[in-house]
């Protein structure tokens, strides 16, 4: 029997699902390997560099070079809210703690970003929703209670700094998808992604360099970071796309889900990473609570529907 055509687009979006989330994983371990060496700051500086070196081509050979002219002011300064501090603050928070960890946190990124939509777009949550809110704080705080000391630790960085560090990228994820609902609606996604980077690069040249480290990085550390520019935002950039394209954005988004899973998998397998189970329970708070908050699942049934960044 020949397979229909909305199987076959099926298959499609569901393998490009799950590739994106097996790459957006892994940029937690390629920023860790990067960290170490080169420092938070250089390192979010290099990662989107490269990121906008292989992007920006792209812009010029579809011909929306003019688009990114007209809009460049507002480009940029979603790359410093959407790139730029979150990179540099998840390279900080991967030199003390895991990066299973850190992409467990990362997951609270659409609970963030309901809350902002709320308290700027004023887009009202119902009952549900506010109930997912407060279950997913409830988990952060239950996960970021066992890290809770401000004590420097062999890396001489405290796991509460990280942790704070990590949330702190999730609000700025949260306050970027708000600014680009209300500024940059109707922009083509590629020009936003290449601007973004741009502006990340611009923003974070003057600290990286002043904060580059005086030893030249190996060249592991310098592959780390070639993978996390061009696999994991150029190219990631490109699959999402096609993905909102394939399957729609709202469960293209979903993938914030999934992130975690392969993150937590690479911490182990390649890093020797531990997994405790308060760090399983935690998440699965933390991703019940981000659930209901953003509408995915609703009290009594589920709901296909996803408005997070």
């Amino acid at each position: 029997m020949t397979p229909t055509v909305s199987s076959q687009a099926g298959k499609s979006w569901l393998s490009d699902f799950l590739l994106l989330a097996a790459i957006w994983g892994s940029s937690f371990l390629f920023m860790r390997l990067g960290a170490v060496e080169f420092g938070a700051l250089p390192t979010a500086a290099v990662r989107v560099a490269i990121a906008a070196l292989f992007l920006f081509p792209i812009v010029l050979l579809r011909g929306l070079l003019p688009e990114l002219k007209k809009h460049w002011k507002k480009i940029f300064l979603i790359g410093v809210l959407n790139s730029g501090i979150p990179f540099a603050c998840f390279s900080f928070a991967l030199l003390s703690i895991t990066t299973g960890l850190s992409a467990i946190l990362n997951a609270t990124v659409p609970m963030f970003g309901a809350l902002i939509a709320w308290l700027w777009l004023k887009d009202r949550p119902n009952a549900s929703r506010v109930l997912g809110l407060i279950v997913g704080f409830a988990g952060v705080a239950m996960l970021a209670w066992d890290k809770a000391t401000f004590k420097p630790d062999a890396s001489g960085v405290a796991p509460g700094w990280a942790v704070l560090a990590c949330l702190l990228a999730c609000l700025c994820y949260g306050i970027s998808a708000s600014y680009t609902k209300r500024y940059l609606t109707g922009m083509p996604p590629l020009v936003t992604a290449a601007g973004s980077q741009m502006g990340a690069t611009l923003g974070l040249a003057l600290p990286a360099l002043w904060l580059w480290p005086a030893r030249m990085p190996s060249p592991t550390a310098w592959l780390a970071l070639l993978a996390v520019g061009v696999l994991c935002t150029g190219l990631a950039y490109i699959l999402f796309f096609r993905l909102i394209e394939n399957a729609g954005p709202q469960r293209a988004l979903t993938v914030t889900f999934v992130v975690p899973v392969f993150a937590v998998l690479y911490g182990v397998v390649l890093l020797g990473e531990a997994v405790t189970s308060w760090m399983v329970v935690c998440a699965l708070v933390i991703v019940c609570g981000t659930a209901l908050s953003t509408g995915l699942l609703k009290l009594g049934r589920i709901k296909p529907a996803v408005p997070v960044p």
